[in-house]
């Protein structure tokens, strides 16, 4: 199972997806024109968020099957035999989905809030590829709390937390950045 288990890459190919989605409207100045035929930043936001949140999904199942497809295409020129149950993979499925919504929504906080596709990219990998082993290095118990780990225990292929512990800490990963990224958008001005 932990041979196909997709999750932890799908939070950072989503987390990019969300940050560069995000932030390409105001390389392209098109931040502007949606500000202006929707007067309210909140919702024109809450609408790219939740575009960002499901492209993110698809990403996650997108990956978790090709992968799992990539396996089962060349486990018989092995010895060994695609023991995953229908259960687990549907597990699979939703886990990948789930953390690349969660990455998309984290890279898309960031987005808004740096505005800058180059920098929302960089503070992107710095959050999701740079920062967690630093964490793990600095705090030695940090290491059930990074979103790695998180979606991994999400998948099913590791036990450091309960499943729901996981849920709730991906969901902060996700939530903070987002929850930046919108008020400081709606707070300051469009350029």
């Amino acid at each position: 199972m932990s041979l196909i288990a997709f999750s932890a890459n799908s939070i950072v190919i989503a987390g990019l997806f969300g940050a560069t989605a995000v932030a390409r409207g105001y390389g392209h100045g098109t931040v502007i024109h949606v500000f202006l035929a929707t007067p309210r930043r909140l919702r024109a936001l809450l609408a790219q968020f939740t575009a960002a949140a499901l492209g993110g999904a698809v990403l996650g199942l997108a990956g978790v099957a090709i992968t799992a497809g990539a396996v089962a295409a060349v486990l018989p020129t092995t010895d060994y035999v695609f023991l995953i149950s229908t259960g687990d993979m549907i597990r699979l499925l939703a886990a990948s989905s789930f953390a690349g919504t969660a990455g998309a929504l984290l890279g898309a906080g960031i987005g808004a809030l740096v505005r800058n596709t180059g920098g929302a990219v960089t503070g992107a990998v710095l959050m999701l590829v740079i920062a967690p082993p630093l964490l793990v290095q600095i705090a030695s118990g940090a290491g059930n709390w990074i979103p790695p780990t998180l979606a991994n225990v999400v998948s099913g292929v590791s036990n450091e937390l309960t499943v729901l512990a996981a849920i709730a800490a991906l969901v902060c990963w996700a939530g903070v950045p987002a929850t930046i990224g919108l008020v400081s958008t709606v707070k300051r001005d469009v350029v």
